[in-house]
């Protein structure tokens, strides 16, 4: 039987993440090591771009189609994957309120529509 997820290169997403996987702070060691060492094989496979060679890589297609539950670290790190891609990042700032005088004592803060 041949072995799963062997990819001839590395998988980095730069776009994404361009200090890497284990730098960006949404991934255990352990994962983005997996993602980078693993990662290229398992987008071909969801693509189609490569065949499956065994029963483990048949069953990771069909969970990246929805059609099964996670459960090898193989198929949960990349279901994590692709949901920090569709996550929208939160951007924190101190400046999202105006502080406004309306009266000597009284200070309220007024929401502002930053969109």
């Amino acid at each position: 039987m041949q072995q799963s997820f062997v990819a001839n290169r590395r998988f980095f997403d730069d776009r994404n993440f361009p200090r890497g996987f284990t730098r960006s702070g949404r991934f255990t060691l352990a994962e983005g090591n997996l993602l980078e060492k693993h990662g290229f094989a398992m987008q071909q496979l969801e693509q189609g771009a490569r065949e499956p060679v065994n029963e483990e890589e048949q069953r990771f297609i069909l969970v990246c189609r929805g059609e099964a539950e996670a459960s090898s670290a193989f198929e949960k790190t990349w279901l994590k994957y692709k949901q920090r891609l569709n996550e929208k990042r939160k951007f924190h700032t101190v400046f999202g309120k105006k502080r406004i005088a309306d009266g000597a004592d009284d200070f309220s803060y007024v929401e502002t529509d930053t969109d």
